[in-house]
């Protein structure tokens, strides 16, 4: 009977699979466990690599998911994928310290703690060889973290922890699976408190590829805050569009001065342009930022900005003729154009979340 599934989300590790699973098998030689890839679609052949291991070794398994991306809702599916008694999430890239899996097995079996968290803000952790700038954004998003969320976790950006997997399976089914920070997530969508306790470790240099760590993490963990705080009210991707939509704003007065004033467009025409303009940048912000995980590439962008711009041009027309309609019945101005974007921006997002990205 397997006693620890591993899940190790990966997009693009195939140059380190082999590697993880080497070391974990000296890290726990004697437990009966399995390693559980959960792969986006990585390009770089990962879930491939991993078939081709687990051809020889029966405790290696893999999970290739098509059409979406997401390191939390991977790790979602491979927890539930799994029939061990506990659980563990791991990153592929060999910066978290496989040899501190017993200690964290311990520290659940003998009832210590409802998950064990292997962490670098306790003594005796500590964060590698990374520099003054980003060990502080780090910091700034663990104490921003618990400051909204009230979760005593040191490390609470952690994505390195064990549990049983009963204990868990009802927090996984109120989840977001929203961006990358599964264990803040598991912890925020618990029924009740889950007793933590945290193991020390030293994070280490990633052994092989690129960093994942971009302007879209940063923007994930916001809405996956954003999400437990009002998700129940607003549908956090609506969230994230409407903030796009007003960037898109700027874009559109931008285009516009420099049609009409700089380049001696007509006003008409001017506009035209412009509203082509912002409705491009929104679809492309909104592909990587609100649709990060359905992200469509290829043709299929294509096909995506042709659908957006036609969705987004009826709520154009639905925002002025509403604004209009009030107007006319004499509904305060200001009112009558907040209304009218309102029902242009719901419009927007619920046509192109079905018919552009098929959310």
């Amino acid at each position: 009977m397997t006693e620890l599934s591993i899940i190790v989300p990966t997009f693009n590790e195939a140059l380190n699979v082999a590697e993880l699973i080497r070391r974990l098998e000296l890290a726990l030689a004697g437990l009966q466990w399995e390693i559980i890839f959960v792969d986006d679609e990585s390009p770089d052949g990962t879930a491939e690599v991993v078939r081709d291991l687990g051809e020889g070794n029966a405790s290696v398994r893999c999970i290739e998911r098509v059409g979406r991306r997401g390191l939390s809702s991977a790790c979602i599916e491979g927890i539930l994928s799994s029939s061990a008694t506990y659980v563990a999430v791991m990153d592929a890239d060999l910066q978290h310290d496989e040899k501190i899996l017993p200690q964290l097995l311990d520290a659940v079996q003998s009832g210590g703690a409802d998950l064990a968290v292997g962490s670098r803000y306790v003594d005796g952790g500590g964060l590698g060889d990374w520099n003054d700038q980003r060990k502080k954004m780090s910091l700034v998003a663990v104490n921003v973290a618990r400051a909204i969320t009230g979760v005593e976790i040191a490390d609470i950006m952690s994505g390195f922890f064990l549990a049983r997997r009963e204990t868990i399976l009802p927090a996984l089914k109120n989840a977001s699976g929203i961006g990358f920070k599964i264990l803040l997530d598991i912890a925020l969508s618990a029924e009740q408190p889950l007793k933590i306790v945290e193991v020390p470790y030293q994070f280490r240099t990633r052994f092989a590829g690129e960093s994942k760590l971009d302007y879209q993490v940063v923007w994930q963990y916001l809405l996956l805050l954003a999400d437990k705080k009002i998700g129940h009210f607003v549908p956090v991707r609506f969230l994230s569009f409407a903030a796009v939509g007003a960037a898109g704003l700027l874009v559109h007065m931008v285009a516009l001065t420099l049609g009409f004033k700089l380049f001696g467009l007509s006003f008409i025409g001017a506009q035209i342009i412009a509203t082509l303009v912002a409705m491009t940048s929104n679809f492309f912000m909104n592909n990587v930022l609100t649709y990060a995980d359905k992200k469509l590439r290829g043709t299929a962008l294509i096909r995506g900005w042709i659908t957006f711009c036609f969705a987004c041009g009826l709520g154009a027309l639905a925002n002025v003729g509403i604004a209009d309609y009030l107007f006319v019945q004499d509904v305060y101005w200001v009112g009558s154009a907040v209304v009218g974007v309102l029902v242009g921006a719901v419009w927007n997002y619920a046509v192109t979340a079905v018919y552009t990205w098929n959310a």
